[in-house]
């Protein structure tokens, strides 16, 4: 992770069984996210809760501000959750997912994805009917303490009320298929979502490639180059 840096996380549970069983399941988890964000030093943009995972958008303080987070949260969790329904083990699948995410042009984009996913799901047929998501607070329909809003959401109006209707504008029409799958790609494998320019960027901060490789071995030629283009 990178301090400043948006993530889009994803944790899903344990051989992708569900991980809330009911209302009082989703309320727990939320109640203390709002409350560990703050200490962990995140800000919390946009999230989802569904039945057998969860979405989090947020902007970590320092490196390691996210992991401190979902260790904390997933620890306590499953400590309420196997006493509530008598059971051992983990809830969770493992260590979270994410991807880093470039503000300009993707970071709404993001902000969609999460709050679109109890309408791809069928569970749903607007965002505002789910309950367990940050759509409500970000669309202005209802209050959330537990949002912050990031600085690409606030440019979408001067006035609040311009930025709530500018938001809720954005849910016209879906995401393309060619976005979709890239948030999904890049929040599996730990990429950077963003331009080339800002893969680059990251990579080189990170020591590490962040973007999906070409197929096949590369064209013999300095070892040297060949060695530092892998990282990024």
């Amino acid at each position: 992770m990178l301090p400043e840096v948006p993530v889009h996380a994803v944790q899903r549970g344990n051989n992708r069984a569900a991980c809330f069983a009911d209302d009082a399941d989703l309320a727990f988890y939320l109640h203390h996210l709002g409350r560990l964000v703050g200490e962990e030093g995140c800000a919390l943009h946009a999230y989802c809760l569904m039945t057998n995972h969860v979405h989090l958008l947020l902007t970590p303080e320092r490196e390691d501000s996210c992991s401190r987070l979902f260790r904390r949260l997933g620890l306590l969790y499953t400590q309420y959750f196997n006493k509530r329904y008598r059971r051992t083990g983990s809830v969770w699948e493992g260590r979270f997912r994410s991807n880093l995410v470039q503000t300009e042009g993707y970071l709404l984009a993001c902000y969609r994805y999460i709050e679109l996913n109890p309408v791809r799901a069928g569970m749903v047929a607007e965002p505002s009917q789910y309950r367990w998501s940050s759509f409500a607070a970000n669309a202005g329909i209802a209050e959330d303490p537990r949002i912050t809003p990031h600085a690409e959401y606030l440019q979408l109006g001067g006035a609040s009320s311009d930025r709530r209707r500018q938001y809720r504008a954005l849910f016209g029409e879906g995401l393309a298929p060619e976005l979709l799958n890239e948030i999904r790609l890049t929040t599996n494998a730990g990429y950077a979502l963003g331009s080339e320019t800002f893969r680059i960027d990251i990579g080189r901060k990170l020591g590490r490639r962040v973007y999906r490789g070409q197929p096949g071995r590369p064209p013999r030629e300095d070892a040297r180059v060949a060695a530092q283009d892998d990282l990024f």
